[in-house]
This record gives structure tokens, C-alpha cells and sequence, in this order.
């Protein structure tokens, strides 16, 4: 694996080498300066051994650049969304959300034992109907990325192969045993996807080639991937891109596959047991896509292929974190801008396929009565809950709309409509670049750009960890146009602020020279186009125009330029017409509003929605959902704000009964393949403290959902209907939230919960703001309230 520090410490050999630009002295050295001309690596394609491209739909293809739809660059958004961790009947509003939020492509594992639950009978019905699954994506303008493994970790047993399997041959090597199971999981999962590949008009884009692979030796390594390959394609997995993951040291047969990448906020499966260093995912990346440890069970002891393969392969995300995993032994907790940020340096660095994972959380379904997640004592690195897998990610384990969503939609926004202009753009690196990733008093900063036109990423924020101010910031760009000194006057980049700007940017025939300002996306109506722009610092955004541009603002002509100052406003878009006679509005939003955008169809038009409700755009118009507020406040861009609300449900304390003393709780054993904290045995609840409660039956409202909060102390939950258990968790710091409506049967009987105490000598991470909500004393487990929250709905006609 290439050292962390060696990806930040540029050689003009390694630049060149990759057509990335280095700084010259053709630019005044400044410690904001940056020569973006360098044109990059020549566009090849044809080199890659992928399948079919071409289907009904229009033609998807790959360059060493970036991917391509009808031959036009394109950048789309993958989330990861596993369809056998919820349940079936609610598939639909899910795809909703996620297409809201902006992803265009889901992308899921085949988990083999979630739906192999007995040697040899593969069961596809139900919640384990991917046929079904893929087939609602492409109802819904979506498209599908398939993962089936055979191996694909996920948190889960082995990995999601069977245990029977596991047991009688070798796995992930090309034993003829191993792979005549894996032809027999792959043919009956063929099967249930015929007719969907793109090339017969169906939504599957791309197959990944196992996960995390990096073992050698005979029948393993490239060989095996090669092998795998090969067999899909017997089968008749033709499909327009084959990847394969490009971390920890892996391996693959190059041309055949491509490798994706990825990189998390935190590392959940790490062994320790306090604060992180930062993250390398705050740094811009400039020579390797490889991001440090992501969590690889095995370790491959040489260097990977994605880095020598740079050149002939473009820059594809499928692991960027959503959230991360609560894991038993490291429980962070991330913030909004702790993903946000990370995500959109990566995209700054070069990224043209953004992909999640996760995008939406879930729960682990049982096999006959057995558990099926990932575990030390299974030969697992990790010890994950027995059922949720929320993974704080940005829709939640019970479909909640999380706000790292809010924090995500406006960078989707702008991929979906500014993303062609994107991904042919190299990155460039600044004059002055920070030392390493623990150099928090650099600015850290890139451009992608090509020609004369470019986007100017900025990042201040790492997760957990102040960054320094700073005041009288402007940048020094030359473009091949010349040389850019923008913003007009000089700004404050504060610690924690993350965004990025446009120079020489087209505007349907307008020339933005530059904004302090985010594009998010554009919209039309009777009167022509309007760009959606985010502020991205307090006060007016400053726009700058080529002479002769009038602007219906106060303007002033300075060094050849209008430039303009604007208040953020989303009822007054500001008209720009350029020197030709074109004319353009710009819709300059705060960066609260941007918190509350939405963009969907509505009535057969692309709108912008601002709301604080969670938007859901369907083909009966817009529904707007929120929990525990009845309050509705919209507006549809352009127009007038709207004001409703629903009729209130008090939220009360639900009353329970504490129906057994917590014992004392062992101490926690270390050993394991990590050889650290491992979660308690089975045997070890007989010490949980139980509460008893009733949910009344009739807290659903009429196709809607409500959930119970529980606001606790302790180690390890589990919610109990009888001998059932219907969720458990790891405790955190947050408010346990379970959704109620797909246990609506189970309603108006007596629930229990059970809390294995907490030893306050637990050699487990937890972040500072959940251990300051801890009392004194040797152990606790507590639950201290109860109550239920409604979710309400609102449809709004446009």
C-alpha cells in the first residue's frame, strides 16, 4: 500500500506522469496560487475489455477519463441501498427517496446467505425478490449496479457466503468445488434478472467482480478475478462496465475490470480505542486514488494494481462513506459535514463516479433462526448488532431521512445537471500544498479545469479536529485564458467551511467569470433558464462578468470585469444578459436554504422545492413528510412561500415498568482477530436490566409511519416482542429510533427491552459528547424515556 504521506508530496515526474498539473513560474508564487493549464492525459477509450454498451435505451461507455452515456461525459450518483435488509412492501417509497436525494444509480450486494438460507435451495421470493427489486428502480428512471460477491463483507457472516459452503471448499480462490457453488448462486441470480441487463432495456449498468480482494497464491489473485469474470460473462452477466474494489492492497487482471474507490470519516473496525487521526479523505488527492485502510479482512503484503493503472482508467467511487457503522468496540458518531466534506474534496480530486455506501441503512434479516452478521467469534474482524445496520447513513434503517442528506443533495444536484462539464476537467494542485494529513494550518485546496473554464474546491473542515482561519483569502488561478485573481476583494475562509466555486462558467450563452457561490442546478419556466446557486459565506455573493454583461444589481467595473454583489434571496433571481444579447437569471439561495433543496419532477417539470420536510416526488405530485412536526412550510422555485398543518398528535412520555435489576456485567474479553474488545457472550444477558411497555395499536396514521424513541444508558439493547427480537444497538450517545409501521401486527402487546449494563473500565471508543452523558459509577443501564413520535404527511399540488 502507497505510504499516506507519499500522495501528498508531489515530484514533477509523478505529475507528468499522470498529466496533472504542477505549479510553474509562469504564475506569481503566492501562497494561494495555482496554473491550471497543463491540458492533462489524452481521452483513449476502446482499451477496456467491458461488455455490452449499446441497449434501447441509448449507449453507456468508459474512457481512461471518465464514463460516458450517448458519448457525452457524464458523472452520476450510486448509492448503496441492499434490498434483503428491508422489507419488500416499502421498497418503493425507498427508491423514491433515494432518487430524490439525487442518486441515479443503486447499487446493492447479493448477500448469498441472505438468500441461500438452507444447502442448496436459494429462496428469491419476498424480501429476497431482486427481480422485483430492479424492476421498481427502473419504473422510477433509476439504474442498477449489481454486487453479487461472491464474497462482499457487508458486515455479514462470512462475508455472505453460506456456512456450508465455507466449510466444504476454499473459498475465494478458483477451487473447482467453490466454483461450481458460485455458478450455481450466479446462474439462479441470472435467472431472476433476465431481461434487465442494459443491453435489453433494463437498468443494469455494472457488475462488481468480488470485494476487497487482495489474496495471492495458486488459483487466487488476479487469476481468481479473471476467473470470476470469465463466468459471468458465460452466464451471461453482459453488461456495460465490470469493476473491481482498488483498496488495501488489491489485485485484478488489468483491462478486464476497473478498479472503484472509496474512503470513510472514521474507521469503525479499528482496534483503538481513542481519537482518530485526521482522515486522508480531507486531503485533496492529487497522485493516487488509494484511500488508507477501508476495512479489508485480509491483507495482501505488496503493492496494488489501482495505482499503476491511473493512466488507462478513470477515477470511480463506489465506497465513499454515507455514515459508518456503530461497531462494538468503536462507536463514532459523525456529523453532516464530517461526510459532506470528505465526499466533495474527493470529488474535487479528480472522482467521476460518486459512490456511496451506504446510502440507505437496513437490518439484517435471519436464516432459520440464525444471525447472519459479521462477528469475531465467526472468524469476522468485527463485532457488529445482530440486526441494525443503520449505518448513520443518509436514509436510515426505518427509511428516516437523515440531515447528512440535507448536506449531500446539493453536490448531487449539481452532478446531475453540471456534471458533463465536470468530468472532462483535470485537477490541478496549488503552489503550496499542505505537509500531510495532520497539517491543519494549510489551506487545502485544487481545481478541475479545462481550457478556460474550471470549479475551485476548498476544504477547512476535518472531522474532529479545529482547522485553522483563514482571513484575507483570494486565489490566483491562470486558466488557459490567463491568469483569474478572484474573489475581487479579499475573504475569510473559516474553519470547517467546505464548498466550491465556479470560474469561466457557461450559462446557456452567459459567461460567469466567477461566484462565491455553489452551483446546484438549473431549472427553466416560460421566461428561459434560471441557474440555482448556494452561497457559500456570510454576506452577498460576488459575481463576475466579462465587460459590456449587464446585470439588473448594483454592479461596478473593475480590472475589465461587472462585478456585482448580490444578498442571497430565492424570491428574486437576478437577470444577467450578456455583450451578445442572451440572457440568463441566476436564483442566489443562503446556505440554510440549501439545506432545504429539493429538485424532482413535478406535474412533468423539473422543480426546485426549499423545505424542512423530507420530499418525495412521485407520479401523483409532491409529498412532503416530517416527524413530530405538523407545521409544513414550502416553497416551489420560482414562486411563493406556502404554509400548512396537519392535524397535531400530542408526544407524550410513553409509560414502562422496569421488570428486572441489572446484575453485574463481566468483564469485557479482548481477543479476536482484532485483539481487542469483543461483545459479550449470549450467556453474558442474564445481567441486562428489562423493561416492559405497550405501543398502542392505533399510533399509525392511515399509511403512514411513527416511531419509538428511546433515550437509554448501557451497552448493548435488544427490543423484544416475546421471544421475537425485533432490532438491537450498540449504545452511542443518540436517541434509539425504531420505526413502527412494519410491526404494526405487533402492536397493543407487551414489548421488552433488555440493557446489558456498561462497565465504566469497557475498553471501547465512544465519542465525547456520549461519554459526558454517562453518570459516575461502575456500571449503567438505564432507560430513561419513552416516547412515540408521528410522522406526518402532506401532498402539495403545484
Amino acid at each position: 500500500m502507497p505510504d499516506i504521506d507519499r500522495r501528498t508530496a508531489l515530484t514533477a515526474t509523478g505529475l507528468a506522469g499522470l498529466g496533472l498539473a504542477l505549479p510553474t513560474d509562469a504564475l506569481a508564487q503566492t501562497a494561494n496560487s495555482l496554473d491550471a493549464r497543463k491540458p492533462g492525459l489524452p481521452l483513449k477509450s476502446g482499451h477496456l475489455h467491458m461488455g455490452t454498451g449499446t441497449g434501447p435505451q441509448g449507449r453507456i461507455g468508459i474512457t481512461n477519463l471518465y464514463l460516458t452515456r450517448d458519448d457525452r461525459p457524464w458523472l452520476p450518483v450510486m448509492g448503496e441501498f441492499h434490498f434483503t435488509r428491508f422489507p419488500s412492501a416499502y421498497w418503493e417509497e425507498e427508491l423514491l427517496k433515494m432518487k430524490a436525494a439525487g442518486v441515479g444509480i443503486v447499487a446493492s450486494y447479493v448477500l448469498w446467505n441472505h438468500v441461500e438460507l438452507a444447502p442448496g435451495r436459494i429462496d428469491w421470493t419476498g424480501d429476497r425478490d431482486i427481480g422485483r427489486f430492479v424492476r421498481l428502480c427502473q419504473k422510477h428512471g433509476l439504474l442498477f449496479f449489481l454486487r453479487p460477491g461472491p464474497w462482499g463483507h457487508a458486515e455479514a457472516r462470512f462475508g455472505g457466503i453460506p456456512d456450508w459452503i465455507a466449510g466444504s471448499t476454499r473459498t475465494r480462490s478458483n477451487d473447482p468445488a467453490y466454483m461450481a457453488q458460485v455458478e450455481r448462486f450466479w446462474r439462479g441470480l441470472h435467472d431472476q434478472l433476465s431481461g434487465l441487463m442494459w443491453k435489453d432495456g433494463g437498468p443494469i449498468v455494472g457488475m462488481q467482480v468480488e470485494n476487497e480482494y487482495n489474496l495471492g497464491g495458486p488459483g487466487q489473485g488476479r487469476e481468481h478475478i479473471a476467473a470470476l469474470k470469465a463466468l459471468a460473462v458465460r452466464i451471461g452477466f453482459d453488461v456495460p462496465l465490470y469493476t473491481v474494489t482498488g483498496w488495501d492492497q488489491t489485485v485484478y487482471p488489468k483491462g478486464e475490470v476497473v478498479p472503484v474507490h472509496g474512503g470513510y470519516p472514521d474507521e469503525p473496525w479499528s482496534a483503538k480505542t481513542v481519537k482518530l487521526p485526521p482522515k486522508e479523505n480531507y486531503l485533496f488527492r492529487f497522485d493516487s486514488r488509494v484511500s488508507g485502510d477501508l476495512g479489508a479482512q485480509t491483507r495482501g503484503g505488496r503493492r496494488g494494481d489501482a495505482d499503476s493503472d491511473m493512466a488507462d482508467t478513470p477515477f470511480l467511487g463506489a465506497e465513499y462513506g454515507g455514515g459508518v457503522p456503530v461497531m462494538y468496540r468503536r462507536r463514532p458518531l459523525l456529523q453532516p459535514a464530517d461526510v459532506a466534506a470528505a465526499v466533495t474534496t474527493q470529488v474535487g480530486s479528480g472522482v467521476n463516479l460518486l459512490g456511496y455506501y451506504m446510502f440507505h441503512g437496513g437490518a439484517n434479516p435471519m436464516a432459520n433462526g440464525r444471525m447472519l452478521e459479521e462477528t469475531q467469534r465467526s472468524g469476522g474482524y468485527n463485532d457488529c448488532p445482530a440486526i441494525a445496520y443503520d449505518f448513520q447513513a443518509p436514509i436510515g434503517q426505518y427509511g428516516e431521512v437523515n440531515p447528512v442528506s440535507a448536506a449531500l443533495r446539493p453536490l448531487h444536484y449539481f452532478l446531475a445537471e453540471y456534471g458533463e462539464t465536470l468530468a472532462p476537467m483535470t485537477v490541478h494542485a496549488p503552489a503550496v500544498l499542505p505537509a500531510d494529513k495532520d497539517d491543519l494550518k494549510t489551506l487545502r485546496w485544487a481545481v478541475r479545469a479545462k481550457g478556460d473554464t474550471g470549479f475551485l474546491f476548498v476544504n477547512n473542515h476535518v472531522r474532529q479536529y479545529g482547522t485553522a482561519a483563514h482571513p484575507g483569502t483570494q486565489f490566483d488561478v491562470t486558466l488557459a485564458g490567463g491568469p483569474v485573481r478572484l474573489p475581487s476583494r479579499p475573504v475569510t475562509i473559516a474553519p470547517g467551511d467546505n464548498f466550491f466555486w465556479p470560474i469561466g462558467m457557461d450559462l446557456d450563452g452567459v459567461r460567469l467569470d466567477w461566484a462565491t457561490a455553489q452551483p446546484v442546478t438549473r431549472i427553466a419556466d416560460s421566461d428561459g433558464p434560471i441557474h440555482v446557486m448556494a452561497a457559500c459565506l456570510p454576506g452577498p455573493v460576488e459575481l463576475a462578468f466579462p465587460a459590456g454583461t449587464k446585470v439588473d444589481a448594483p454592479a461596478r467595473s473593475e480590472g475589465g470585469r461587472v462585478i456585482v454583489q448580490v444578498p442571497p434571496s430565492a424570491t428574486r433571481p437576478v437577470r444577467v444578459t450578456g455583450a451578445d444579447g442572451r440572457s440568463v437569471r441566476l436564483l442566489l439561495i443562503d446556505r440554510e436554504a440549501a439545506k432545504r433543496i429539493w429538485v424532482g419532477e413535478i406535474g412533468g417539470e423539473r422543480r426546485v422545492v426549499l423545505s424542512a420536510a423530507d420530499a418525495l416526488f412521485g407520479p401523483d405530485g409532491l409529498e412532503l413528510r416530517q416527524r413530530g412536526e405538523a407545521r409544513f412550510a414550502w416553497q416551489i422555485l420560482p414562486g411563493k412561500a406556502a404554509m400548512m398543518t396537519a392535524k397535531a398528535t400530542a408526544i407524550a412520555p410513553l409509560p414502562f415498568t422496569q421488570t428486572r435489576e441489572a446484575g453485574t456485567a463481566p468483564p469485557i474479553e479482548i481477543g479476536g482477530p482484532a485483539k481487542a474488545a469483543m461483545q459479550p457472550l449470549p450467556e453474558a444477558h442474564k445481567a441486562a436490566a428489562a423493561f416492559s411497555f405497550t405501543i398502542p395499536k392505533d399510533v399509525l396514521a392511515k399509511g403512514g409511519d411513527a416511531f419509538l424513541e428511546i433515550d437509554w444508558r448501557g451497552d448493548i439493547g435488544r427490543l423484544f416482542d416475546g421471544p421475537d427480537m425485533l432490532d438491537d444497538a450498540y449504545w452511542d450517545g443518540r436517541v434509539w429510533r425504531i420505526g413502527l409501521k412494519r410491526f404494526a401486527a405487533r402492536l397493543g402487546r407487551p414489548w421488552t427491552l433488555t440493557v446489558m449494563p456498561l462497565r465504566a473500565d469497557a475498553p471501547i471508543y465512544l465519542d465525547d459528547a456520549a461519554r459526558a452523558k454517562l453518570p459516575a459509577g461502575a456500571q449503567v443501564a438505564t432507560l430513561e424515556v419513552l416516547r412515540i413520535v408521528p410522522e406526518y404527511r402532506m401532498e402539495v399540488k403545484a
